[in-house]
């Protein structure tokens, strides 16, 4: 099994007004007693949340921590993979 890489940087040719994003594999963790962002290695990270895994709560509390964690608004937090598992492709940016 060839593993994807962990972090991976997009860029819009488009003129000026380039486009980034950051691609990173995130482990949730639902009903934590501490919401957390923990790198785990280049490009991997733990995220704990207190909400449940139940309607999208800990998916919308993921997507809210990261925002915090990398400074950017929650819109420009992606989930891209992984909506139902704990395993999640996320894109910043």
């Amino acid at each position: 099994m060839i593993a994807a890489p962990a972090l991976t940087i997009l860029a819009s040719p488009a003129g000026p007004d380039v486009t980034m994003a950051l691609k990173i594999w995130v482990t949730a963790k639902p009903q934590a007693h501490q919401e957390s962002v923990k790198k785990i290695s280049a490009g991997e990270y733990l995220v704990s949340v207190l909400a449940p895994a139940r309607d999208g709560k800990a998916n919308r509390a993921v997507v809210e921590l990261l925002a915090r964690h990398f400074s950017v608004p929650k819109t420009a937090v992606k989930i891209l993979h992984g909506h139902s598992g704990r395993r999640k492709l996320v894109a910043i940016g």
